[in-house]
């Protein structure tokens, strides 16, 4: 197998996972007897421990000789964590349990993220044909797992994310390629963490990282809370499944047959960061209006360019910015931002902006937008200066 194959088989298993554990955890704990209340807070806490546990992880990642011993490691620490709360009874002990699987899930993703980006780099291939083989999966699991639970008891949900898991950390130990975390020796615990403060302290990385982080957080409004608008507009439960099954398609589309076109021709990051977020502000601005069914299917088309383009983007302007030594670092600081803190806050604020306001709360998801493009706008000249190795000028922006 080439190094490609054997991350998008990576990709697979890690998003196989998450395509049953997002969707369906709160279905597993409903079972168990838990009130939403109790749901809420067991699900969000781990999300939002983030911004503690992601740069401490990173930190801890990049202790190791090789990028692939923290990834099985973390998938072994996943296992351990879902297959736990599986054994066990009580609120508590599932929400321990639980803190730990789903930590550890987060943090595979940017681990694996800059492996993929490292060797993508060197052997030629595109990042976006791995990665989106983990969307497809992502897809696939949402559908297998539907279908299964019709007639399979709800524990099952906890069998495949722990064999998933398992397989992730069996992929990682046996098959990955041994990409070594920095060249030479490993630096010292303290010069990792002063590798991070100094990333906190540079105002142009964390520009960057919040202008895509704004522009993902900006779909909170879309993920929790579309199927309830839509079904009041009279669209089925079928349909609306259908509408999210063609914008992840649509975003497969994009990283398969796009990117790797983008890439020969030359658009810079910071062109693809700019046209995801109009195509944000465009996209929630028209949901504000309630739009009817003829009119979400280009909208659910823009999910290529609101999710996957700025994810792309993303990932490639925090590879430049950052020293080779902190790139794990600087990778999970971004996922930390978009999938934790700022999708977390945008997400609290998304039940009461539904409650006064409808599908008027797009309006907010919109201004998220505004502000990504805004702080995305100075970045272009920062990123014409460096190159993905850092070391001489590239005029691609």
């Amino acid at each position: 197998m080439t190094a490609a194959q054997r991350l998008a088989l990576q990709y697979v298993l890690l998003f196989g996972a998450s395509g049953v554990s997002l969707p369906f955890a709160g279905l597993w704990f409903r079972a168990q007897g838990l009130s939403g209340a109790e749901i809420g807070t067991l699900l969000a806490a781990p999300m939002l421990a983030r911004v503690v546990t992601g740069p401490l992880l990173a930190v801890w990642a990049d202790g190791f000789g090789r990028r692939r011993t923290p990834i099985a490691l973390l998938g072994l620490a996943m296992a351990a964590g879902y297959g736990g709360a599986g054994l066990v009874e009580g609120v508590a002990a599932w929400a321990a349990f639980w803190f730990v699987g789903a930590t550890a899930a987060a943090a595979l993703i940017p681990l694996t993220d800059v492996l993929t980006l490292r060797l993508a780099a060197r052997e030629g291939f595109s990042f976006s044909l791995p990665r989106g083989c983990g969307s497809a999966a992502f897809v696939a699991a949402n559908v297998g797992m539907g279908a299964l639970l019709v007639a399979a008891p709800v524990d099952v949900i906890i069998v495949w994310v722990t064999l998933a898991a398992l397989g992730v950390a069996a992929v990682a130990a046996f098959a990955l390629p041994p990409e070594p975390v920095a060249e030479g020796a490993a630096l010292p615990g303290l010069e990792r963490f002063h590798g991070l403060g100094r990333l906190l302290a540079d105002p142009v990385f964390l520009t960057a990282i919040f202008a895509v982080g704004a522009v993902q957080a900006a779909h909170a409004f879309q993920y929790g809370f579309s199927a309830i608008l839509w079904k009041t507009q009279g669209i089925s439960e079928a349909v609306t499944g259908q509408l999210w099954a063609f914008g992840v398609g649509v975003e497969i589309a994009l990283m398969w047959m796009f990117e790797p076109w983008r890439r020969r021709v030359g658009i810079g990051p910071w062109s693809l960061l700019m046209t995801g977020s109009a195509a944000a502000v465009l996209r929630w601005s028209a949901m504000a209006f309630a739009p009817p069914l003829w009119l979400l299917w280009p909208l659910q088309a823009l999910h290529a360019l609101t999710f996957a383009a700025t994810f792309l983007a993303g990932v490639q302007i925090v590879e430049r910015l950052s020293p080779p030594d902190s790139q794990t670092a600087a990778q999970t600081l971004s996922s930390v931002l978009s999938a934790g803190l700022l999708i977390g806050l945008a997400t609290a604020a998304s039940g009461p902006l539904y409650d006064r306001f409808g599908a008027g709360g797009y309006w907010a998801m919109a201004a998220m937008a505004v502000a990504g493009l805004l702080a995305a706008v100075p970045l272009r000249r920062r990123l014409s200066d460096v190159r993905p190795d850092r070391r001489s000028r590239r005029p691609a922006a």
